[in-house]
């Protein structure tokens, strides 16, 4: 069945918790797209340079050198969900004018309309990546009143610890997508969200979101995670240096 795209003009909160409290929300531009299909419109590519673009390099394994929905498969496979047995989606931030980064985004794995497994492709600002897996014990789908967990093994923030665990979960409907990931270490942690409407991915919407509105995309994105980063060291936060991330790319 062919799948159009959706573009989701979001919202991102954060808040973070503990000793040094600090919350922000700002807009976010992501595209909902079937990974195999060409690009459609005049301003989206798929693995080429535009005002958007999705490329395979970006996605799927090592960061920089992705394969892209074959990867994806593998891994659904690897944890029991054949192939051809579900429909592939993948919801991410485009690159901007050829600029990415991304510090989440999600391979959706669906089955008539219902949300069966998830691969959180989490990326740091010190060029690593890890993937989570997340579903339900028997693979049955996701509803938002599921709760899924991970323990946190990558290390994302430099005022955060590698410790403590995720908790995940996803509103995926028609119309409407809503995620939210807590980290959970003691009196510390994080809660992020992601939310907002779908509608069809044109032209005029990509050129309002991406050169009025959100300007830049993804290097506005990095320009305000490190002036959060930023605020939090005048504040005192203790600052973790970066580590490699695990040697298995999906926990």
């Amino acid at each position: 069945m062919s799948f159009a795209p959706l573009h989701i003009a979001g919202e991102t909160c954060h808040a973070r918790r503990g000793g040094i409290a600090n919350a922000f929300r700002y807009g976010v531009d992501f595209l909902l797209i079937d990974p195999d299909a060409p690009a459609r419109g005049a301003l989206f590519s798929r693995n080429r340079f535009n005002l958007a673009s999705v490329h395979d390099a970006d996605h799927g394994g090592a960061r920089g050198a992705g394969e892209g929905a074959a990867w994806a498969r593998r891994v659904f496979a690897e944890r029991g969900l054949a192939a051809g047995s579900y429909d592939l989606r993948l919801l991410t931030q485009p690159r901007c004018l050829g600029y990415t980064f991304n510090p989440v985004s999600f391979w959706l794995a669906q089955r008539d309309g219902a949300l069966l497994a998830v691969i959180a492709e989490v990326n740091n600002t010190f060029g690593g990546r890890h993937c989570y897996f997340c579903a339900n014990p028997d693979l049955r789908p996701i509803t938002p009143a599921n709760v899924i967990e991970a323990e946190k093994i990558f290390y994302v923030s430099p005022f955060q610890e590698i410790a403590g665990h995720y908790v995940f979960r996803f509103r995926i409907e028609p119309g409407e997508i809503a995620i939210r990931i807590t980290l959970e270490n003691g009196k510390e942690g994080v809660v992020a969200t992601l939310t907002g409407k779908t509608r069809p991915l044109t032209s005029a919407g990509l050129a309002h979101a991406l050169l009025l509105r959100r300007p830049l995309g993804a290097l506005r994105t990095v320009f305000l995670i490190y002036r959060q980063a930023l605020r939090l060291r005048l504040r005192g936060a203790t600052y973790r240096r970066a580590v490699p991330p695990p040697a298995r790319e999906v926990s």
